[in-house]
């Protein structure tokens, strides 16, 4: 029987800007992650967002972004490993202080939009990373795309991995994600996602070329800023309950 993380990044409003439902999406989800202030999130929406997934038992991570609150963290920047471990430091230790003034432990680091994608190819930013992770707290489990340098990285370090897949984004060859943008990049019909959600829980994903990409699949990432996010989220549970899959968050050491 298939065990299924389903992860949400969220807490992505700023101050008088919302983005998203999360207070609703955290009923659907079994992990949460909640951005650090640096793409999105502000210490008032960190406070909020952790609280309530505390509240309901869900999973709470770290969501550390690139310093571009103009462009959604999704923008390449030119950061050195020595940059990407201090931001990393910064923001985990952040949330992980609003997680424990909730009552609970941080359980996971997830990076975001184009610290993800760049870390997931470039060796010397993944070890950065998984270094960063290490060294706020070794029990963090690691979220990092699957079969990336991000998973080779944290394992590497000691650290526990969630390897993580997408429903609603397309595959290169190679593994890697779609560039947001590109043609068939983004996957907005559910049942479109929901047969590729099928086909990674049995080890591979149908690549934009038509090429079979083998794959683990540990944990499951729903947008929480993308249109129609909830309704989303709930119809793919429902689906993928009914085939007899489990949900559950990996748990910390």
């Amino acid at each position: 029987m298939n065990t299924l993380d389903l992860n949400c990044d969220m807490g992505e409003g700023f101050g008088a800007w919302t983005l998203g439902d999360d207070l609703a999406l955290l009923e659907h989800v079994t992990s949460a992650n909640i951005a650090c202030g640096f793409h999105a999130g502000d210490p008032q929406t960190m406070r909020r967002v952790a609280g309530a997934a505390v509240a309901r038992g869900v999973r709470v991570g770290a969501h550390p972004g690139l310093p571009d609150l103009q462009g959604f963290g999704r923008r390449v920047m030119q950061v050195s490993p020595a940059d990407a471990y201090a931001m990393t430091v910064y923001q985990v230790g952040a949330l992980a202080a609003f997680v424990h003034a909730a009552g609970s432990r941080l359980n996971h680091v997830k990076p975001h939009g184009a610290l993800y994608n760049m870390a997931a190819r470039d060796r010397a930013l993944a070890d950065a990373l998984a270094q960063a992770v290490h060294d706020v707290d070794p029990g963090l489990v690691f979220y990092g795309l699957a079969g990336s340098e991000m998973v080779a990285a944290a394992a590497a370090r000691g650290l526990q991995v969630a390897e993580e897949v997408f429903a609603d984004r397309a595959y290169d060859d190679d593994g890697s994600l779609a560039p947001r943008g590109t043609p068939g990049a983004m996957i907005e019909d559910e049942q479109a996602a929901l047969a590729q959600v099928r086909r990674m829980l049995d080890g591979h994903v149908q690549a934009r070329s038509g090429r079979l990409v083998a794959l683990r699949a540990d944990t499951l990432c729903l947008h929480g800023d993308q249109p129609g996010a909830l309704a989303f989220a709930r119809g793919l549970r429902q689906a993928l309950a009914a085939d007899g899959v489990q949900f559950e968050a990996p748990t910390r050491r």
